[in-house]
């Protein structure tokens, strides 16, 4: 065993493709101030292959150097763009078939690993704010509410931590193997 060298494991990352279905999901990130959860919520999204970011309402959009910082570079690679209306962001989106996955914890949220991700052919995924999550006027656009299960005696993660978490889940569920 011999530990990895940053450029082999590049060059190992390079020779992969990630599955279809994986690389046309979208994440839609409206009003999250935190420049380093952008910033990591980027890497995440590098990590995984996702197709594009969409940055909405006050959040940041790159250069920043606290998303630069944070993301090492990730912001150069994913597609991204910034939309100044979630809600009209959303409302395209369908029109254009994709199913909507908001991460939030509802009355009748699906648990993650109970989410049929590999029924849906494109794929959007909402972020909601550290504070109040998904704003009340995006809630009536998404088709399926889905929960990270916890059991600690805190009620929620970081944004940025809950997107790396569904993005592995989204790999596990569409890996072509």
């Amino acid at each position: 065993m011999k530990k990895l060298t940053t450029k082999e494991i590049l060059e190992e990352n390079l020779s992969r493709t990630a599955p279809e279905k994986l690389r046309s999901i979208k994440i839609l990130i409206p009003d999250i101030r935190s420049l380093h959860n952008v910033g990591s919520i980027f890497r995440s999204a590098d990590a995984f292959g996702i197709s594009e970011i969409i940055l909405a309402g006050y959040t940041p959009t790159p250069p920043r150097p606290g998303i630069n910082k944070t993301a090492i570079g990730a912001e150069e690679f994913i597609a991204w763009r910034y939309e100044k209306d979630a809600l009209k962001a959303l409302e395209k989106l369908k029109e254009e078939g994709y199913y909507i996955a908001g991460l939030e914890q509802t009355s009748e949220s699906t648990q993650l690993p109970d989410f049929e991700a590999n029924k849906h052919s494109k794929m959007c995924i909402v972020l909601g704010s550290e504070v109040s999550g998904i704003e009340d006027e995006l809630l009536a656009l998404v088709d399926e509410f889905v929960a990270i299960p916890q059991y600690g005696r805190k009620h929620s993660l970081n944004v940025s931590v809950a997107a790396g978490v569904v993005l592995y889940a989204m790999l596990e569920k569409l890996w072509d193997r």
